[in-house]
């Protein structure tokens, strides 16, 4: 197999949280030679649930699972001065850095984005924050519901009348991790020509915030904002419980009313209440109640091949279950199975996207805690035996 687009690029991750932990492995699922180091005890993100078997074990996290993919591991202590000079020295034979730490902690150490690249003047340094390096919330602690409120999604989210809504899980998180990968990726190629070492600065909250580009262009222009979903009369813009779960059915498409009141298997929606847009939405709660008696007596799945047969947009909510059985993401290979030495073998969603030339390569599992400190200071930086042994004496490791 040909060797990933980004192989060569070498890579520390000092990063203990989703966003900076997925960026990193973004690169290393695509070539680049990733070393993880986290402190002695173990990042945060191993303490984070759930847990494989729900057993609270440092190694048994599957977020660490998930986001450490493909990379190295070693510890290191960046509170000690000897754990400094052990990152000082890493910095010289690397070509990035991944960190989340608050704005001004690494300089603090004497390991600011100035001070490594007086050692690499080349570094990339890839900084991802809630809210950036600058700015007069940059020293402010985020967290996933807050970005999602700051960056003015939970301000268009939920049912008028009621309390904004936050989705589910830490897309916040993930959307920086994919925007830092992106601009450590272009500084790479940008390198390539002409251009030198840079601090890369990401914020959370922008990343957010630039997904709400219709809604911010509205305000300006018109003075407007997008509103919240109606608690009653939906059209078609919440989901729909059906016999076996939910589905959710949009209008347009190509499909006429006419072959959506078939999809229902519901004459009465053929009614005059019903027979515009504009109708549909004066009784909205009506329509609604018919859609519902309907569709309770309907199968989610009898209906998503009729639906795709009518040229219906149309959705249905998958369970964890399903979506691990997808024959869509089963066809992309996007679950890969991994062998992790303390969980064993277990599918994970690995592939994201795919190269023609350069496919992902799933080489191996997260690293255990300091699996690699041996690789990394005795063979890597030729420390001697009684040498390594002092590093951890010293809890620089």
């Amino acid at each position: 197999m040909p060797p990933g687009v980004l192989g060569g690029v070498k890579v520390l991750d000092l990063s203990e949280d989703i966003a900076g932990s997925f960026c990193a492995r973004l690169l290393a699922d695509y070539g680049a030679d990733v070393l993880k180091l986290e402190p002695p005890g173990g990042a945060a993100l191993r303490r984070m649930g759930p847990f494989h078997q729900d057993d609270p074990h440092p190694e048994k996290s599957l977020f660490n699972l998930v986001l450490n993919l493909n990379k190295k591991g070693a510890t290191i202590n960046l509170e000690t001065t000897t754990g400094q000079a052990l990152l000082k020295e890493l910095v010289q034979r690397v070509d990035v850095v991944v960190e989340t730490f608050h704005p001004g902690h690494l300089e603090s150490l004497g390991l600011g984005y100035d001070a490594l690249q007086e050692l690499n003047p080349s570094l990339v340094m890839t900084s991802i924050t809630p809210f950036g390096q600058e700015g007069p919330y940059s020293q402010y602690l985020g967290e996933e519901i807050v970005s999602y409120a700051m960056g003015m999604i939970m301000s268009i989210s939920g049912s008028q009348g009621r309390a904004p809504l936050k989705h589910g899980g830490f897309q916040a998180q993930y959307e920086g991790g994919l925007n830092g990968a992106a601009a450590t990726a272009i500084c790479l190629f940008g390198m390539e020509n002409g251009c030198g070492g840079q601090h890369i600065d990401v914020a959370i909250n922008d990343c957010v915030a630039s997904t709400m580009m219709a809604t911010q262009t509205m305000y300006p222009f018109m003075g407007g904002t997008q509103h919240r979903r109606r608690a009653t009369g939906q059209d078609f813009t919440y989901p729909m419980p059906c016999a076996d779960g939910w589905v959710i059915v949009q209008t347009g498409g190509g499909a006429s009313w006419e072959d959506i009141v078939n999809l229902f298997q519901e004459p009465e929606l053929l009614d005059s209440r019903f027979s515009n847009t504009d109708e549909r939405a004066l009784n909205g709660v009506e329509m609604d109640k018919i859609m519902v008696d309907a569709l309770s007596r309907l199968n989610k799945w009898d209906l998503f091949a009729k639906a795709a047969e009518a040229r219906i947009l149309f959705g249905l909510v998958q369970t964890p279950k399903e979506i691990a059985e997808c024959p869509q993401l089963e066809s992309r290979e996007f679950y890969r199975e991994v062998d992790h030495p303390v969980i064993g073998k277990i599918k994970v969603p690995a592939v994201l996207f795919n190269f023609s030339l350069c496919p992902y390569e799933l080489r191996h599992p997260a690293p255990t805690l300091g699996q690699h400190n041996q690789e990394i200071y005795v063979d890597g930086l030729g420390y001697s035996q009684e040498d390594f042994c002092r590093l951890r004496q010293l809890n620089a490791i």
